[in-house]
């Protein structure tokens, strides 16, 4: 966890970007991303310097080799140790003329030689900073960050990244993370699985589940196969917007994922072959845009759906890449659990029918302020393609831990940690007899269990409240004859008091 002294320093720097001209949060962002990765790049090379003389080796493909850039600027200047030492008129010269096109052009590949996701992305960026001052603000915030402490400088990152969410700008729909890291514990990722997130943003989902991965499996990073794969092939993302993509690459980069698979893709329109039934977890938050031209659809999806509505087009693309087996939580507008056209009712009749339909967790309509109050819901499924639907689990969250207004103040109480304990219980990892009384539960709980054909019966409705009974308290009201004789006395008490007053008068 960061401290309070680091959160100021990144409000300064932040407030400074502001005042000088670059508003967009994503921006600001960005151009801090490119210093992180240049700070990174250095300190990889003196790890490789370093490990080269006590093997008496040359170090191997060095990102910072000698000699000069085409305006004769030594590559060694380049490096983070010795730029951020210039005075902040050279610094700016060196990093736009320099250090960028350096970093943009011919950085294709990492020290190693092995292609890099991070450096693949960076072809397109560009620099905004156009002072000096800010430039040097933003370098001397990065040099006080320990980047050998992967916690600090993966805490700092996020907590830019809240800065999405308190400006409301662009649209951007940054999803909570206290909300994405329940969702990721009750799909409980394991080492060796293949995760994905279609619209992966910031990669908030993927970084919660390399947390997670992390945190529960602590021997996974000691076997040489298992750290392969988790650096490289195990969390997967498709976004179409670069700016996104970089930042969402460098937020894992800094959470200790060295090479994931970060893509330009959109989703919708590029559904391909190699990647159908490939993925064992699918979490994700996917953009509720309205309607598409079916056009700009993958006809294989609309095999699957016939729709122009994106929330029903990514429930059925999620099928296809997940495996037979695959688990998925998904964040759903509420639309999708009862809307009435054929579209909603054929997919919704898929999940519980053709696949195992297992929970619907009701948010609270304010999670998403103050930025969108729509009002959503988690889905949590397994592809089977054979059925498998029993009892489909309802939960319905009158508090994510924080107001439910714009400002989004924490309070002292959530039930989000309820969720995630009644969810193991139903699942069996507390014992038999918790199993049962979670099944046993009354509708006018908080959860309870609905059997698929009683849904059925209900045309596959998944809106919770079709199935929640509200508890009345009985309340006790006296008899008319007995209010009657109050209201009787009252009178008579206002005519004696009106007769004592006249007398005073008279």
């Amino acid at each position: 966890m960061i401290t309070g002294e680091l959160k100021s320093q990144v409000d300064s720097v932040w407030n400074a970007f502001w005042t000088g001209g670059i508003s967009n949060p994503l921006e600001i962002i960005e151009q801090i991303t490119y210093l992180l990765f240049l700070k990174r790049l250095d300190d990889n090379q003196i790890a490789a310097e370093r490990k080269a003389s006590r093997t008496g080796k040359s170090v191997e493909n060095p990102v910072f080799p000698e000699g000069a850039d085409k305006f004769g600027r030594a590559y060694q200047d380049m490096r983070w140790s010795k730029f951020k030492n210039f005075d902040k008129t050279e610094m700016f010269t060196v990093f736009s003329e320099s250090i960028f096109p350096f970093l943009r052009e011919e950085l294709t590949r990492q020290s190693d030689g092995s292609d890099s996701t991070y450096t693949h992305h960076m072809k397109d960026a560009r620099f905004t900073i156009t002072k000096d001052h800010l430039l040097q603000k933003a370098v001397d915030l990065i040099d006080g960050i320990p980047m050998d402490d992967r916690d600090t400088k993966g805490d700092l990152y996020e907590y830019m990244l809240s800065k999405i969410a308190t400006a409301g700008t662009n649209g951007q729909f940054r999803t909570p993370r206290h909300i994405i890291k329940l969702l990721v514990a009750m799909r409980d990722p394991k080492p060796g699985e293949a995760i994905c997130d279609p619209a992966s943003g910031t990669c908030g989902f993927l970084m919660a589940a390399g947390e997670h991965l992390r945190e529960h499996n602590p021997e996974m990073l000691l076997d040489t196969a298992q750290r392969a794969f988790f650096n490289n092939e195990q969390f997967h993302g498709f976004d179409f917007d670069s700016t996104m993509l970089r930042i969402g690459a460098m937020n894992l980069l800094l959470h200790g994922i060295e090479n994931p698979v970060i893509e330009n893709r959109d989703s919708l329109a590029d559904l391909h072959s190699t990647d159908e039934e490939k993925y064992d977890v699918i979490l994700a938050n996917p953009p509720f845009a309205g309607s598409l031209d079916s056009e700009n659809v993958s006809k294989e999806l609309l095999k699957t759906v016939k729709t122009k509505k994106t929330e029903l087009l990514f429930l059925a693309l999620f099928l296809r890449l997940l495996k037979p087996g695959g688990r998925a939580a998904v964040i759903v507008p509420d639309g999708v659990l009862f809307g009435s056209s054929k579209a909603h009712m054929d997919l919704r009749r898929e999940l519980v029918e053709g696949q195992q339909l297992e929970a619907v967790v009701k948010l609270p309509a304010g999670v998403f302020k103050p930025y969108a109050g729509v009002s959503t819901a988690v889905l949590f499924f397994t592809r089977t393609n054979s059925g498998g639907t029993e009892n489909v689990w309802f939960y319905d969250v009158a508090s994510d831990g924080f107001s439910l207004d714009d400002k989004r103040t924490p309070l002292e109480s959530s039930d989000l940690p309820d969720v995630l304990e009644r969810w193991k219980a139903l699942r069996g990892e507390f014992g038999e007899e918790r199993t049962a009384a979670e099944l046993s539960r009354q509708r006018t709980e908080r959860s309870f269990v609905v059997p698929k054909v009683e849904i059925a019966e209900n045309g596959y409705d998944l809106s919770i409240n079709r199935y929640k009974e509200l508890q009345y308290e009985k309340v006790e009201h006296r008899v008319p004859e007995d209010i009657i004789a109050d209201i009787e006395h009252l009178d008579e008490e206002i005519a004696k008091g009106l007769a004592e007053l006249k007398g005073i008068l008279a």
